[in-house]
């Protein structure tokens, strides 16, 4: 493990593995290098690429200071682009993607951008009661709940829901539960944030599941629309919230080649 320090003063972990062309990881929700969908990607990719898994604020090993802001957290990834050699292709998942978006949008030096199933909506939704719910349970220190919360608003059973809060990882959730905020926060309105993505410079794939939910589809190819050199890949067989590493690898592969 390494670490850089962001512009706030937040120590910042992170991990090389590989050699090549450099390329940064954006977890989505609850994730972080060592926990979730994207931590087999460094192994994968390792032969072609110095892959950079980071840490985002507030979970695994990096630190976190407040006032959270969404700037902070673009901060965050430009440090980690500067411990890459100075500017890097940058591949984000889900919420993660947001971010992504919102730092290329933002002239950090990123090379080329990939992303799959950004969770923007293009209609507009009423999320108040969940929002102020989800803030209730972060500040009242109940960040298991606002997990729960969470994975049930995204179509998790209760069964299911039931399964994960017995099993020993669960105490992963728990830790990075009150970061649910940031990731709120990063997806603004929640609506395909059209401007910022007019402003994106770099060669772009945004990619859905071919059996994901309509939702995550329409939200990947409006993003890709809105996005000047950008194109929809369809990943056959894959879905929201069961996408296969290697799927992903192969993916960005043919991407970065």
């Amino acid at each position: 493990m390494s670490t850089v320090t962001s512009r706030d003063g937040t120590t910042i972990a992170f991990e090389r593995t590989g050699e090549g062309p450099p390329l940064v990881l954006v977890d989505g929700a609850l994730s972080h290098r060592s926990f979730g969908p994207l931590a087999p990607l460094p192994a994968l990719l390792a032969p072609r690429f110095a892959v950079y898994a980071y840490d985002r604020r507030g979970r695994g090993e990096s630190g976190d200071t407040a006032p959270y802001a969404v700037a902070r957290e673009v901060e965050d990834l430009d440090a980690v682009i500067a411990a890459a050699g100075g500017s890097a292709a940058v591949f984000g998942l889900s919420s993660g993607a947001a971010l992504a978006l919102e730092a290329a949008a933002g002239a950090l030096p990123v090379t080329r951008l990939a992303l799959y199933e950004p969770p923007f909506s293009v209609e507009p939704e009423d999320t108040r009661e969940y929002d102020e719910q989800l803030a209730r349970l972060v500040a009242e220190g109940r960040g298991g709940d606002a997990v729960e919360l969470f994975l049930t608003s995204a179509g998790v059973s209760p069964e299911a829901m039931a399964g994960m809060r017995a099993d020993p990882s669960w105490a992963q959730f728990e830790a990075v539960g009150p970061t649910l905020l940031y990731d709120h926060a990063v997806l603004g309105d929640g609506l395909v944030p059209y401007e910022r993505a007019a402003m994106v410079t770099a060669p772009t794939l945004v990619a859905s599941g071919g059996e994901s939910p309509d939702f995550f589809v329409h939200a990947a190819r409006a993003t890709a629309d809105a996005i000047p050199d950008a194109r929809h890949e369809s990943l056959d067989g894959q879905s929201w919230g069961r996408v296969a590493p290697e799927a992903l690898a192969a993916m960005l592969e043919r991407f970065l080649r």
